[in-house]
């Protein structure tokens, strides 16, 4: 199934499992906005029809016809190769169809009971990417909503697809392909809009989330995630939150970019996004080290209709370490000290596991769900860490040997909330790396040729030590693990929980495995003969439950395999 050359991946597969054979009581699709809404909601579990299947990005799924009892009868329906070097992408299923991109962009329909593909898109990003492909990541999910199959380029298009055929509808532009930025994450469709943002660490960029009409794809609205000049730009960022910044800011972007985590709660009518590091990392030549620069590293939740701003939690104020906050973020409702809250939960980069009112952004609990050493706890009543000041390298003029680092405690690779079993499961990573201040005049990167390193945005980073991973199932409720599964690697896959009582994951040794959710044990065990960190998804499709993931690394590992600095930052 899948070719080796030269110690990195030559070909790459999609690796389809299938389990036992049941009725099938599919959804089907609509074109009417209710039943699509139900579809990518609320769905009894035939489809996936979105990342994170549903609107709250829990990676859940009720169906249960795998479980415990039967999970070691799984076996390998069929598989497909790929060409494309890139794989990360979370696959979507609708109607008994699965529907993925790989490579640069490339979208593919293959028939989810016989694998036949039913037809292929290519964007041709090669073509016109120019350097923004000099930093690629690959797709990380493509969207779906009414007979259309939604996929942002890295080049930073974002393209419509007609479901059937095969063929765009519209196209839309998001970003300026002069600027040092590209597009990894996937659409999300919340309420008839297509959101999506962009990456950048690799020049002077200010971070935005812009929503087009998913029928059309008319701009709707742009929210900025951090402020532009006073005086000049006239938007509510700037009015907001420029007095949390110091200096002339502005003229390196600011950074904040919103490259992976979006939510919707449509009762609220809020969808909520996770913005990413500064630029530069380094707090004195960002800010003059001052200020908590808004909204770098925050929760933002905005009116979905209007993308006006609602409110937000900051989890790194002042940020100097790459402290992302757009590791998924997952909606639940939950009982906290004998009251039911909705709540949204996240596992960031710092290390520690937020729990917060969805409604008002009001912080309930945060406890650290890895090894943390640069602030001692949040402060319940203030929501801030308490800092250690040694932690502050850019202030003290002294190296520091920080955990968690720019590696994240937990990265991109999304963590899944089962409301049956009432935990989250966290791919986390275990990594320290020494954090130095620079002894150079710093100046923006204009050449794009690596990701972020301390070096091109204001200081030297260097890892300390192997990093290791783990599996960890959390309760949100208790702020304490429950069981933890150890891995030797650190580049470990997303994580699937499912009604039958079973998690998911697969890790970069090529092993696919199903833990039971209760206690970790290992249920099942699969070779699938390639590395595995994309999420996989579970769906239902001529009677039988099947579970679905593609196998390969993105393009920043693959090109990069040996190196433990700079592919891992985003």
């Amino acid at each position: 199934m899948i070719e080796r050359g030269s110690g990195l991946i030559a070909r790459l597969g999609l690796v389809l499992l299938a389990a036992l054979a049941l009725a099938s009581c599919g959804t089907g699709s609509s074109n009417d906005p209710a039943a699509a809404a139900k579809l990518a909601d609320a769905s009894d579990g035939t489809d996936w029809a979105g990342y994170g299947r549903s609107f709250g990005q829990q990676h859940y799924s009720p169906l249960d016809e795998i479980g415990e009892a039967n999970a070691a009868k799984l076996g390998l329906a069929w598989s497909m190769d790929l060409s494309q070097v890139n794989s990360v992408t979370e696959p979507i299923a609708v109607d008994g169809v699965l529907y993925f991109a790989s490579g640069l962009s490339v979208v593919h329909a293959v028939d989810a009971v016989s694998g036949k593909q039913l037809w292929q898109y290519d964007p041709e990003v090669g073509k016109v990417g120019g350097l923004n492909m000099r930093i690629a990541w690959g797709v990380r999910g493509v969207a779906w909503w009414q007979g259309k199959v939604y996929v942002a380029t890295a080049d930073g298009r974002l393209i419509a697809i007609d479901a059937k055929s095969g063929t765009p509808v519209w196209t839309a532009q998001t970003i300026r392909h002069e600027d040092p930025a590209h597009v990894n994450g996937a659409p999300r469709v919340f309420d008839g809009k297509v959101l999506i943002g962009f990456g950048s660490t690799t020049g002077a960029i200010r971070g935005y989330v812009t929503a087009y009409d998913a029928e059309t794809g008319k701009q709707l609205w742009r929210f900025w995630t951090v402020p532009g000049q006073p005086g000049v730009d006239k938007d509510e960022t700037t009015r907001i939150a420029a007095k949390t910044w110091s200096g002339e800011w502005w003229k390196n972007g600011g950074g904040a970019t919103v490259w992976n985590s979006m939510a919707y709660d449509a009762e609220a009518g809020l969808v909520y996004i996770g913005t990413g590091s500064p630029y530069p990392w380094n707090h004195r030549i960002r800010s003059q080290g001052k200020g908590d620069n808004l909204f770098v590293g925050s929760i933002v939740a905005l009116d979905v209709r209007t993308g006006k701003y609602r409110w937000h939690y900051q989890a790194t104020p002042g940020d100097s370490w790459d402290f992302d906050a757009v590791m998924d973020i997952e909606l639940a409702d939950i009982t906290l000290n004998g009251k039911p809250r909705k709540v949204l939960m996240q596992a960031p980069k710092n290390g520690f596991f937020y729990v917060i009112d969805r409604l008002t952004g009001e912080l309930l609990s945060a406890e650290p769900y890895v090894k943390v050493n640069w602030a001692s706890r949040v402060d319940l009543k203030t929501g801030r860490p308490v800092e250690n000041p040694a932690a502050r390298f850019e202030v003290t003029g002294k190296p520091f040997v920080v955990t968690p680092t720019a590696l994240a405690g937990h990265n991109w690779l999304p963590m899944a909330y089962s409301p049956k079993s009432g935990l989250v499961y966290i791919p986390a990573i275990d990594f320290e790396a020494r954090y130095s201040d620079i002894d150079y005049q710093w100046k923006p990167a204009t050449d794009r040729t690596v990701d972020a390193g301390l070096a091109f945005s204001g200081g030297h980073y260097a890892g300390m030590k192997l990093p290791t991973g783990s599996l960890i199932a959390w309760s949100p409720v208790t702020q304490k693990p429950v069981w933890t599964v150890n891995h030797p690697t650190y580049l470990n896959g997303g994580v699937l929980a499912t009604g039958g009582g079973l998690v998911f994951q697969g890790s970069i040794d090529g092993r696919f495995k199903a833990y039971a959710a209760a206690t970790g044990k290992v249920m099942w065990d699969f070779d699938a003969g390639a590395p595995l960190i994309a999420p996989p998804i579970t769906f239902r499709a001529g009677g039988k439950q099947y579970v679905t993931v593609l196998t390969g690394l993105g393009m920043g590992y693959a090109m990069n395999a040996g190196s433990l600095i700079g592919p891992m930052v985003e």
